[in-house]
């Protein structure tokens, strides 16, 4: 049975791409990730175990990489394996070169080793996609033109410069070596299973332990945003169609800024599951410092994967917060195992809470 070999596939994209393929297709997936604090087994739950091997690993074991290359001769990779949040590689930037920059290299060269032992046929009709973010662009001011797959990198945080990188090698591997790669650059993902330290899963679970909702600076940041779901379809699309070598920007083309989507979260909230006390979730919002080199506006132009592809979102970002926000009120046990100790002390030294505030906004 033909596989694909899918890295960081227990995380919050990760996993949602690896249950939609399982929905989706008859192929089984082999799945690598290292389960780091936002990797989650649970998150896999609903996969179909016929068709789904997990294996625990890095992706910078290039002797683990190389010999699941070996056994299972997948016919594509999906690389989604990264460290993703920007406030943790402000605080602890190594874990993101490690991963993100070196991880990215040695999968590179497993793949490449491999390939050049296998059949031409095979070669041929590989494929390397490379899962990578909008970030690595910088930061727009209001009314410049959206992210195109041709607008220089100027990445400004550590998360972005290691993402940065990471795109700058698959594109020398392919140009150097001809490894056949496909880009993708996504904007802001949000929908179930995403781990509550970003701002809209974090938004939820704060409001409903009636905890403050922080906000960064005046929230007025501005993101474009995509339900997974999507995210998910277009990388299959890519994946299945995408041209050798080429850069395909994923977005929902929804730019909102941060504070209305908290207040959009508010008011799902005050509808689906109101306060007992009658009064709004909204009256929960408190703003907090900003975070160092924070970019100000990100938006994807997404026109090229719709004129040569035909993908574009299902969901508008209303019925995506939605779905987002029912998922949440439906699954308050999957909430309650992601939030650990390590957890409640990452949110006591990022937000500068005394321990017992911070645990309570964990909590």
């Amino acid at each position: 049975m033909s596989s694909i070999l899918v890295t960081g596939g227990a995380g919050f994209i990760g996993a949602n791409f690896v249950l939609d393929w399982l929905r989706r297709t008859d192929e089984s997936v082999v799945n690598l990730d290292k389960l780091t604090y936002a990797g989650n087994r649970d998150n896999l739950a609903q996969a179909d175990e016929r068709r789904h091997v997990f294996v625990h690993g890095d992706i910078a074991d290039a002797a683990l990489v190389s010999s699941l290359l070996a056994q299972h001769r997948p016919r594509a990779i999906v690389n989604f394996a990264a460290e993703s949040h920007v406030d943790r590689s402000i605080h602890g930037p190594s874990e993101f070169i490690d991963t993100n920059v070196v991880g990215t290299f040695r999968l590179l060269e497993a793949v490449r080793g491999w390939l050049g032992q296998g059949a031409a046929a095979q070669q041929a009709s590989f494929r390397f996609v490379h899962v990578s973010t909008d970030e690595v662009y910088g930061s727009l001011q209001p009314g410049e033109p959206a992210f195109t797959e041709t607008h220089p990198y100027d990445p400004n945080s550590p998360y972005a410069a290691s993402k940065a990188a990471s795109d700058h090698l698959v594109r020398a591997w392919h140009h150097t070596y001809g490894l056949p790669v496909l880009t993708t650059n996504c904007s802001n993902n949000y929908g179930p299973l995403h781990f509550p330290e970003k701002l809209i899963p974090l938004t939820i679970v704060n409001a409903l332990s009636g905890k403050p909702l922080p906000v960064y600076g005046d929230g007025l940041q501005v993101r474009d945003w995509l339900y997974v779901t999507d995210h998910c379809s277009a990388i299959r699309r890519v994946l299945e169609a995408g041209r050798v070598g080429e850069t395909y920007n994923v977005g929902g083309w929804n730019e909102k800024a941060n504070i209305e989507v908290v207040r959009s979260i508010c008011a799902l909230l005050d509808a689906l599951r109101p306060r007992s006390d009658g009064r709004s979730y909204a009256e929960q919002i408190a703003f907090v410092q900003d975070r160092p080199g924070h970019d100000r506006r990100y938006a994807i132009d997404a026109r090229k994967i719709e004129r040569e592809l035909g993908w574009k979102p299902a969901e508008s970002f209303e019925s995506g917060l939605r779905k987002t926000v029912q998922w949440y009120l439906d699954n308050p046990e999957w909430v309650r195992r992601v939030q650990t100790g390590a957890y409640r002390e990452w949110i006591a030294r990022h937000y500068q809470q005394p321990p017992a505030e911070a645990a309570a906004a964990a909590a």
